[in-house]
């Protein structure tokens, strides 16, 4: 890596408007990088609120069920929020309250860094908006309740596809008019430099932690594996290991409905193409004319249209190996791990499950496969239980949206 490129993707690709906050955040997060007690905060909150470590669990039933390799799960959907995602929202709103910014701005598709940065901030004391898609806010109802409930002001986006790409786009717009007073959390591992070594960083506690408690088990894994969106979660779980030859490393992408352009948001598996988008060069899904395509799943967290530069550059050196799950195998996780471990992936996090599984019947029991649960599954419940519940979950909501009609109608009367 070399001035915020990882090989030939990264970089700061961003108008003059911003290259001065880029600069100053860069140079914050260099001495923050420095500075024992930045870390020591950044820890203590991780461990009094985050909940960090979170466990390890040996998947004994699964391992049992699918009758190969040893498999592991590593909950980060036990961390306060939800999702491994608090924990890059609580490294940069240290730093933002460091460079005296008082008001934070976040973009967000499933609403875990929404959530989370909305959490950091009400504890911090801290103004926060996030940006979101309307046709992310209409599947992921549960988590816009939350941020709100936190204080923070959600904005519905409407241009574009309205999903995560125009979230960016509206909060950097935001950002190059308020940085005087303003820090942009970017959620995932992309973006101009210095936002992917960042995340990266702050994410890292999650491989940190992988490795302590797999040495304190005396396990050696095989294999790691995690989704790909944006890759923030697989950059940390992956972050120890990346310059080592083994464990194996697996990033999941989704599949969606099949290969057909619009109906995937897989990059990775030869279908995206190197270009320049919201200031970082990487690898994207383009249509001929150079212009962004279409993405589809049934996660809103992996149907961001790009990757991470370091990802894709460790896509590019063959050091990370990229698969798929479509929705249909993502939804046959979700219900495999609930019924086995009596716990619910989030559908993001479900995509490297399905890959975790198939891997652990082709190896042995001598092998040992790790897998990041980024997220726990109840952000999913309008979709999930509509997906597998469809009868039940539509009388549910008919009932409720009833009794809401005549609660409000009581009302008004009086």
């Amino acid at each position: 890596m070399n001035s915020g490129f990882f090989g030939a993707f990264g970089g700061r690709y961003v108008a003059e408007v911003l290259r001065g906050p880029l600069d100053e955040l860069d140079l914050a997060f260099q001495e923050a990088s420095r500075d024992a007690t930045f870390w020591e905060e950044f820890h203590r909150i991780g461990a009094e609120y985050v909940g960090r470590p979170t466990p390890l669990l040996f998947a004994e039933n699964s391992t049992r069920e699918l009758g190969g390799a040893r498999l592991y799960i590593k909950l980060e959907g036990l961390a306060n929020t939800g999702a491994h995602k608090i924990n890059n929202a609580v490294g940069q709103a240290l730093l933002a309250r460091r460079m005296g910014k008082h008001r934070i701005i976040a973009e967000t598709g499933a609403g875990q860094h929404g959530l989370a940065t909305a959490a950091i901030c009400a504890k911090l004391g801290l103004e926060c908006t996030v940006y979101m898609g309307e046709v992310d806010i209409n599947r992921q109802r549960p988590n816009v309740y939350l941020m709100e409930v936190f204080g923070a002001t959600v904005v519905p986006v409407a241009s574009g596809s309205r999903t995560l790409k125009d979230a960016v786009n509206e909060a950097l717009r935001d950002w190059a008019g308020s940085y005087d007073t303003t820090h942009y959390i970017i959620g995932s591992a992309l973006g101009p430099s210095p936002y992917p070594d960042m995340v990266r960083e702050f994410q890292s506690v999650i491989g940190q932690e992988v490795v302590r408690q797999l040495s304190e088990r005396e396990v050696t894994p095989t294999a790691m594996v995690a989704c790909v969106g944006g890759g923030s979660n697989a950059i940390g779980f992956f972050a120890p290991y990346l310059e080592r030859e083994a464990p194996r490393l697996i990033g999941v992408e989704a599949g969606g409905r099949g290969p057909e352009p619009g109906q995937h948001a897989a990059r990775l598996n030869g279908l995206g193409r190197t270009g320049i988008v919201q200031g970082y060069k990487s690898l994207f899904l383009l249509d001929d004319d150079g212009q962004v395509s279409h993405t589809h799943s049934v996660s809103a967290g992996l149907d961001y249209p790009g990757v991470g530069p370091q990802l894709a550059w460790l896509g590019e050196q063959g050091r990370i190996e990229f698969r798929t799950a479509t929705d249909e195998q993502a939804l046959e996780a979700v219900q495999f791990f609930a019924r086995n471990e009596g716990v619910v992936f989030a559908l993001e996090s479900a995509h490297g499950g399905y890959q975790a599984m198939q891997l652990a019947r082709s190896l042995s029991s001598n092998d040992a496969v790790v897998v990041n649960m980024s997220g726990r599954g109840d952000k999913d419940l309008f979709i999930t239980a509509r997906e597998l519940m469809p009868e039940t979950w539509h009388e549910f909501l008919v009932s409720e949206a009833t009794s809401i009609a005549a609660s409000l109608e009581e009302g008004r009367s009086r």
